[in-house]
């Protein structure tokens, strides 16, 4: 267009009528000379154009109009054939033509004129100018013309003039583009008509081409003539042809057919031609290729030498067909089919080098265009009975490579002299040479090249990637095949294979992901249609990839393991990564899994021995495919590549084997495998078990190790000398090693299934980790080697990294992931366990630390899934698991331990799957864990779990390993009941919550709810649980832990027992305390009675504790007391409840076992637990408490808190827990029913027969008396039992009878008469010379004490009781002369006693007690009491005054012979206090006679006293003498005073027996044992007055009330005066005697006291109403004056003081006798 306005614009047209003009005008002038006719037709035509121009305003079209006429002159100057004139012409011509103003004729015209010059041979170079730019300015030249024109350019083109035949060959190209190029203007210009359709098809006759547009039809005759030509027949339409050349022909054939495909698709008239004429043309020219074979004699088989190849014709040839595939495959199918089967079989080793070179050319153009390839599939391959064209495209490609590799190159003999073989082996032979020298170098490799068992062929350059840029298909100026290069072929073959791949692979990728999207796309509009084409698009692609996978392998493999260049090698990497991410993608196994196994088999040392690829190898090569009769299979690798070593490490195998070396190559494959897994891990499925079993052995030969999270780090070398890595390995180490951490982090991106089938060969992979590293436990113990048998960690250390960056979806992949773990954990193997263990924690806490959608508090599956490994992880049994796992718990604990929630059951069932069989440590850790709950978690955890904590709590208790954690366990049980105690009422709320839930549940089910304790409220089974955990641990083993169980339970149970409801009291009664109780008592009674060795080292036990007994007795003695305490505290509370009394029976006994127990500690506790409960108070109404909170046995601690907070913890809500607990219990405490009282006396008569029947049992002798090993109850034992009784006196006071104090006195007298063993005697008897009680005495007598009191203000009916009370008092005074016996033991004295320490093992001798002290304690209490109660009734009537003084009479008579002799002075005092009150009683009751029986007894007990069978002792003082004389005096004043004053109430005999007393005493008293000197004192002279001074005053008395009396004091004075009258007479006698001896000391002192007695008498005498005395006294004593008077000589100065004495009375006789007379008659 922009030509036509250029020169159509009124300038450029004034410019060409200018230049016309001049053009004529210069014509003119040249032919003015020579050729007139020109300069007239000039000369005319210079007019002609002024007048068009003057004439017309379209200047241009009418020159058209008359072009023939404006052209005439120059047609005529080239008529003259001057050359100058000729080339003017042609120059004006041109101008006219490029302005478009000549018409047909005159344009026909000029191609005659043209046509002349021609065949004149002038201006040939002008004249091909000039229809060049005729044909190419406009569009009139047709038919004939232009065939004329165009001939004429042929003709031009085999001129001898070379520049000529070069431009004519241009201007022919370019004059045949043009033709081609008007038909498609044609086309464009009659697009929008509607077109009739074609008349006739087919038709015979080949120039019917009537259909035809006018260009069109120029086209047609053309490129029909073409085809004539070069297939050497005469044309229809370039008339006038001389000669034509095929190699043009065919280029010419090639250019427009390359050119204008659309024309020979639009139009069937070009298509008819292309399958009539140019596909039966190719095929015949092709046939002496076809036929021909390398070094087969051509005279013989072929006719002709034509019939060889033609290297021009053949290239050309070539080139026509790679045009036609590429343009016109649609129409051509079947053609096609024949022109690649051809090209495969130019591939074949026997063509000539140049053949094969220029057909892989022509291959390679095919492999860039993966559409076309795809039809071919679509044509081919997939239609049944057609050759499989590309199958055997690849395959031959393959082939092709292989037999570069293995055929030598033989004689390549061709049409030129210069065999191309010759060459080739030339560079053969200086390949191996090369390479090897450069293998070992290193650096010096600079060529790229591929070696293969010693054949070394070059790589070089040969085209871009993806454009086939052929070397020799462009050769068109060659006629000779040229010598093709070594290396050349396979460089080609090579970027063809990689170019198909790449070409197919993208394209396929392509289209597969548009549908995808299309398909998703369309799911979101219409989620139920399915596309109908898609499985169409899907057969073809996997069609293509089953017919190229194979030959596609074997190349790549056999090339991948030549390769010695790493471009190379990457390129080949990349093929077959794509390939096998493709057929991943289309779902294709096994092709996949056959690439990914050559990628690992090359990654891999040679020969590697790894099972998972030689198994696939071998399933790959049992489906050999053969290519062309060659078997196509997997090559193994050679050994002898030069290849860079960079690792030398052990390989990854069961048993020991050597190293293995890894190349620098076998690096990049493994990048490459990295790459595969990371890119396309999505479609990998179950190559993955392949692609990571390579990745492990790899990791492992470079002794890579994981670390942290899962990542693998360079380890050390840890096999010591047999890892050996160079620098360059080195440095890619920690990139390799970052790779592979990234390929399991993009596992995040795969979908679910992809990430199965990931974790899925992991696990299988690790399995067989497993199974090899249980082979090395094996060898190891087989061969006893100390090979550190490394497991492979790489499976556990990549399952980690996988879980960890999945954790979004993690739910999928828990399970398989965990299941595996968790037997990864249970392998013998150290590491391989350590590592199992580290990869499911470390799971698990990201898992618990990750945010996932929605949270977990809000996903309470998921959280109990992650959870659940942990739980799972506690059937482990070996130590480093459960170490882990508790280390695991912790930190989740520290860190996610508020979240927890639900999870709270399986953390705590962790840490408390604990077994005494795991260490100390583990305990330890797992204890930790435990008291961080208990100290931060309680308020966080559901309180369903709080029952959990407390068995987890006590399991820790009950654990036998660590005692310490044992003890600080129950203190947190202790932490616990108190938080129980503080949050009483939010957990009694949430858990009644979670109740209803439950039994709504068991209801729907129809079962009852399963939970211990069930009808209990929740809350109170919570405690029951504790109550019943601690139980538990009372009856530990160790006696520390029972202890410290023992002081929490009972603590806790005093402290927050008020939380209980009354119902679940019962419980703890039953089943929590007695429970105890009975195991306690059990374990007890069965203890081991050995001696324990002093514990561990060096802990002493203390000999109290040595025994298992004596530690359970410990035990026994905590537990009674805590229950005696809770009965104590709680009575009021345990009394609501309907079986106190059964439950206060059982304690009872329980007490009553243990006082009987054979273990001191043990019954004397029990006794103090029986004083404890007694202890109770009766509770009084509320009125006279201090509130209603007292009343309900709050705890004191806790009043004080409610009433003033106090500094303790502060309670929370303190204000409300008065009102909690009064709402608990009723809103006041009730009274006790009106039974309780009696309920009340039944408890304690209960109490009294366990008591009596302890005292009973444990006072009874023994039966044997030999056994010297007898139990004998303790002294404390005793006393304790003793002193019990006032306590419970007090209860049963008003039901106590006779027969109970009967019983009573037993046990008193029981429990006095028991020895002690003279061990501990030191310590209970005091030293016996101090009288002093022991404390069992002192109860004994505080008993009786307490009895007495309450009779005394008792009502009538108790005091029946005295007498008994009495009674036993006075068994107890007889001790003091007669100990007690205990059985048939022989006891010692307590001085004889031995104690010694060194005998401790020595049977224990007996000590009986100092009894006196006692004995003489009860005296006096028998003495009080008998003071107050001398008047009653009982007393007198049971006669206990004659009971008192018969006891009394023992010691009275021992007198000296007591044991001890404050004994008898006792006796006497107490005997004169006694009497002092009884007798006036007794002479009250005279009458009644119920003191008969008593005056003999008293008579005895004076006789006896007074006059002792025993002696002194000799040592006995002159002070202490006087002192008992006293006391003998004493008496006898008593007898003066209380007795004979009232003898007429009194018996006679008792009366006389007194008398005679009296008598004796005045007379007989002396001692026959004194010695001289003491004789005076001793004679007892004052005892002897006083007796002679009452018998006379009785005898003077004028009371006497019967005759009787005055009888005998009457005979007694005459016989006293008698004895005197005789001790006189005989005393003178002796003395006239004796002479001047001295008499005897004894008879001096007789006759001293015989004096004495006489003026005793005198005095009596002198008092005495002279009526009251007899006549025969005065008689009697007035004769014993002259006696006297002859005393006066003796010669003995103390008679004479007596004889005085005697005398000086006797004045008061000398009186004259006034009255006599009066006298003697009355």
């Amino acid at each position: 267009m922009s030509v036509k306005m250029s020169t159509s614009s009124p300038e450029a047209v004034k410019k060409l009528v200018e230049n016309m003009q001049a053009d004529l005008r210069s014509l003119s002038m040249e032919c003015k000379k020579k050729f007139p006719p020109v300069k007239e037709a000039a000369e005319s035509g210079i007019v002609k154009i002024k007048t068009i121009a003057a004439r017309n305003t379209d200047i241009l079209a009418a020159l058209k109009e008359n072009s023939s006429e404006v052209v005439q002159p120059f047609l005529m100057g080239c008529g003259t054939k001057e050359p100058k004139i000729t080339q003017l012409c042609l120059a004006a011509i041109q101008r006219l033509m490029s302005h478009e103003v000549v018409s047909e004729a005159a344009a026909g015209n000029i191609i005659n004129m043209l046509w002349q010059l021609m065949e004149n041979g002038l201006e040939e170079l002008k004249l091909l100018q000039t229809v060049l730019v005729l044909l190419t300015t406009n569009t009139i030249v047709h038919d004939e013309v232009l065939s004329k024109a165009i001939v004429l350019c042929f003709r031009l083109h085999f001129t001898k003039d070379n520049i000529t035949n070069n431009t004519a060959a241009a201007t022919v190209r370019q004059v045949v583009t043009v033709v081609f190029e008007r038909m498609v203007a044609e086309d464009e210009k009659f697009k929008g008509l509607t077109e009739e359709p074609p008349a006739v098809q087919g038709n015979s006759n080949r120039r019917s081409v009537s259909t035809l547009r006018p260009s069109a039809k120029d086209a047609y005759m053309l490129f029909q003539d073409l085809c004539q030509l070069v297939n050497a027949d005469a044309p229809y339409w370039l008339v006038g042809m001389t000669e034509m050349t095929r190699t043009f022909g065919l280029e010419l054939l090639e250019s427009v057919l390359n050119d204008f495909p659309e024309v020979f698709l639009q139009h069937q008239e070009f298509s008819f031609l292309l399958k009539e004429r140019v596909c039966p043309l190719v095929i015949k020219l092709f046939s002496p290729n076809i036929k021909f074979r390398q070094g087969s004699c051509s005279s013989a088989s072929s006719p002709a030498p034509v019939e060889k190849p033609y290297f021009p014709i053949c290239m050309r040839l070539l080139r026509v067909v790679s045009v036609l595939i590429k343009h016109f495959y649609s129409l051509l199918v079947t053609e096609c089919e024949i022109f690649l089967s051809l090209l495969v079989k130019f591939l074949d080793g026997e063509k000539p080098q140049w053949l094969r070179a220029v057909a892989v050319e022509s291959v390679h153009r095919l492999c860039v265009q993966p559409h076309l390839l795809r039809s071919f599939c679509q044509s081919y391959d997939m239609k049944q009975h057609s050759t499989k064209v590309f199958r055997d495209i690849v395959n031959a490609l393959g082939s092709f490579i292989q037999s570069l590799f293995i055929l030598p190159n033989t004689g390549n003999t061709s049409s030129t002299g210069t065999p191309a073989g010759g060459s080739v082996s030339g560079s053969q032979a200086s390949g191996p040479g090369g390479p090897g020298a450069a293998g070992t170098g290193g650096a010096l490799t600079t060529q790229a090249a591929f070696e293969y068992r010693g054949t070394w062929i070059p790589l070089m350059s040969v085209s871009v990637q993806g454009s086939a840029k052929a070397t020799y298909l462009e050769m068109l100026d060659k006629v000779e095949p040229p010598s093709i290069p070594e290396g050349y072929a396979m460089s080609v073959a090579f970027s063809a294979l990689l170019d198909l791949v790449r070409g197919i692979t993208l394209m396929i990728e392509r289209e597969l992901t548009k549908q995808e999207q299309e398909a998703a796309m369309r799911e979101e509009a219409e989620p139920v249609l399915s596309p109908p084409q898609e499985p169409l698009a899907h057969e073809v692609w996997e069609e293509m990839v089953n017919a190229c996978w194979c030959g596609l392998l074997a190349a790549l493999s056999l090339l991948l393991d030549a390769s010695t260049d790493e471009t190379a090698t990457e390129n080949i990497l990349k093929a077959e990564l794509a390939m096998a991410s493709l057929c991943g993608r289309l779902g294709l196994v096994t092709p996949r899994d056959a690439f990914i196994t050559a990628i690992c088999k090359a990654s891999l040392p040679p020969h590697y021995a790894l099972t998972i690829l030689n198994s696939n190898a071998a399933n790959l090569s049992n489906k050999v495919y053969s290519i062309q009769g060659q078997s196509v299979q997997m090559v193994s690798p050679s050994s002898e590549s030069h290849q860079q070593v960079v690792a030398v490490g052990q390989p990854l195998t069961a048993q020991p084997q050597g190293t293995v070396v890894l190349t620098a190559k076998n690096i990049q494959c493994m990048r490459t495998l990295l790459n595969l897994a990371h890119c396309h891990g999505a479609y990998l499925g179950t190559s993955w078990q392949l692609v990571l079993a390579t990745l492990q052995h790899l990791v492992w030969i470079l002794g890579l190790k994981p670390s942290v999270g899962g990542v693998l780090k360079p380890g050390r070398a840890v096999e010591g000398p047999s890892t050996v890595l160079t620098t360059a390995v080195m440095t890619d180490l920690p990139v390799i090693s970052n790779i592979l951490s990234r390929l399991f982090e993009s596992s995040q991106y795969l979908d679910d299934v992809s990430l199965h089938h990931l974790i899925n060969a992991l696990c299988s992979l690790s399995m067989e980790a497993m199974e090899m590293a249980y082979g090395n436990n094996k060898v190891r113990r087989f061969l006893d080697l100390q090979i550190s048998a490394e497991p492979s960690l790489f499976a556990v250390a990549k399952l980690l990294e996988t879980g960890l960056v999945n954790m979004d979806r993690i739910e999928i992949l828990w399970r398989p992931l965990t299941a595996h773990l968790l037997e990864v954990c249970q392998h013998p193997n150290t590491r391989m366990r350590e590592w199992g263990a580290e990869a499911i924690t470390s799971l698990i806490k990201a898992g618990l630390s990750y945010k996932h959608e929605p949270p977990l508090s809000q996903n309470q599956r998921l959280q109990l899934l992650l959870l659940n490994p942990l739980k799972e992880l506690s059937n482990v049994l070996h130590a480093d698991i459960r170490q882990k796992q508790l280390e695991c718990v912790l930190q989740i604990l520290q860190n996610q331990g508020d979240s927890l929630g639900p999870g709270w059951p399986l953390v705590l069932g962790v840490i408390g799957a604990i077994r005494n069989d795991q260490g100390e440590s583990l305990i330890r850790t797992a204890f930790q864990c435990l008291q961080l709950v208990v100290t931060d978690f309680l308020p966080t955890m559901p309180c369903m779990c709080l029952q959990i904590v407390v068995d987890v709590a006590g399991s820790f208790g009950l654990q036998n390993q660590e005692l310490n954690i044992s003890l600080t366990s129950i203190g947190l049980l202790w932490n616990i009941s108190d938080y129980f105690f503080q949050r009483g009422e939010a957990i009694t709320e949430e858990l009644e919550k979670e109740e209803a839930v439950l039994l709504k549940q068991a209801q729907d089910k129809g079962e009852p709810l399963n939970r211990p304790f069930h009808p209990a409220p929740p809350f109170d089974c919570l405690w029951l649980c504790l109550y019943a955990k601690l139980g538990e641990l009372c009856v530990d083993p160790r006696p520390a832990v029972r202890k410290s169980a023992g002081q929490t339970m009972f603590s806790t149970i005093a402290a927050h027992g008020t939380l209980l409801q009354p119902s679940t009291w019962n419980i703890v009664v039953w089943k929590v305390l007695f429970h105890l109780l009975d195991c306690v008592r059990k374990s007890s009674t069965t203890a081991d009675k050995e001696k324990i060795e002093s514990g561990g080292g060096n802990i002493l036990i203390h000999h109290s504790r040595d025994t298992a007994e004596k530690q359970w007795a410990e035990t026994w003695v905590l537990t009674l007391a805590g229950v005696a305490r809770i009965f104590n505290t709680r009575r009021y509370l345990l009394q609501q409840l309907g079986d106190f009394f059964k439950a206060w029976e059982v304690l009872l006994d329980h007490i009553q076992s243990a006082a009987l127990s054979k273990n001191n500690e043990v019954s004397l506790a029990a006794l103090k637990s029986f004083q404890e409960i007694l202890q109770l108070v009766t509770p009084v109404k509320d009125t006279d408490k201090p509130d209603a909170l007292a009343a309900m046995d709050v705890p004191h601690v806790l009043m004080e808190s409610l009433q003033g907070s106090g500094p303790g913890r502060p309670l929370v809500r303190s204000d409300s827990l008065a009102e909690r607990l009064a709402q608990r219990y009723g809103v006041q405490p009730s009274l006790p029913p009106p039974g309780e009282e009696l309920d009340d006396s039944a408890l304690w008569w209960s109490a009294w027969n366990t008591w009596y029947r302890v005292g009973t049992e444990c006072t009874r002798p023994p039966s044997g008396g030999t056994d010297k090993l007898a139990f004998v109850p303790s002294q404390p034992f005793l006393t304790a039992l003793i002193q019990i009784f006032p306590a419970l006196y007090q209860h049963i006071a008003g039901g106590f009878s006779m027969e109970d104090l009967k019983k009573l006195g037993v046990i008193l007298y029981g429990a006095v008469s028991v020895p002690i063993s003279s061990d501990s005697s030191p310590f209970i008897l005091p030293s016996y010379t101090e009288a002093v009680l022991t404390s069992l005495q002192e109860a004994v007598l505080t008993a009786l004490d307490v009895l007495q009191k309450a009779i005394c203000v008792g009502s009538e009916n108790l005091q029946v009781m005295y007498p008994a009370i009495f009674e036993q008092l006075l068994l107890f005074v007889e001790f003091s002369c007669k100990p007690p016996q205990y059985g048939k033991m022989e006891t010692k004295h307590v001085a004889n006693a031995k104690y010694n320490q060194i005998q401790l093992f020595a049977p224990a001798e007996w000590v009986a007690l100092n009894y006196v002290p006692f004995a003489e304690r009860s005296l006096e209490v028998v003495v009080d009491l008998y003071h107050k109660t001398a008047c009653h009734k009982a007393v007198i009537t049971e006669k206990v005054l004659q009971n008192i003084i018969k006891t009394l009479r023992i010691p009275l008579g021992l007198k000296y012979a007591c044991p001890a002799e404050s004994t008898w002075k006792l006796a006497v005092s107490s005997l004169l206090k006694v009497l002092s009150i009884g007798l006036p009683v007794a002479r009250q009751q005279a009458s009644s006679g119920k003191f008969d029986t008593m005056w003999p007894e008293l008579a005895n007990a004076f006789e006896d006293f007074l006059f002792t069978k025993s002696t002194p002792p000799d040592n006995l003082s002159i002070q202490e003498f006087q002192k008992n004389e006293a006391v003998d005096v004493e008496v006898v004043q008593l007898i003066s005073t209380e007795i004979l004053p009232f003898a007429n109430f009194i018996p006679k005999e008792f009366v006389g027996r007194i008398m005679s007393m009296l008598n004796k005493g005045s007379i007989h008293s002396q001692s026959s044992s004194f010695t001289e000197a003491e004789m005076d004192i001793r004679m007892r002279e004052e005892f002897s007055k006083v007796c002679f001074e009452t018998l006379l005053q009785f005898s003077f008395s004028n009371k006497v009330s019967t005759p009787q009396e005055g009888y005998i004091s009457r005979m007694a004075l005459s016989v006293l005066l008698q004895r005197a009258q005789d001790v006189l007479r005989q005393y003178v006698e002796d003395e006239r005697l004796s002479g001047r001896c001295p008499l005897p000391r004894q008879q001096v002192t007789e006759i001293i006291f015989v004096l004495k007695a006489i003026s005793t008498l005198m005095d009596s005498l002198k008092k005495t109403q002279p009526e009251n005395v007899d006549g025969n006294v005065w008689a009697q004593v007035i004769a014993l004056y002259p006696t006297l008077v002859e005393c006066i000589t003796c010669s003995s100065p103390e008679v004479s003081s007596a004889l005085k004495d005697a005398l000086g009375p006797f004045k008061d006789f000398m009186q004259p006798p006034v009255s006599k007379v009066q006298n003697g008659e009355s």
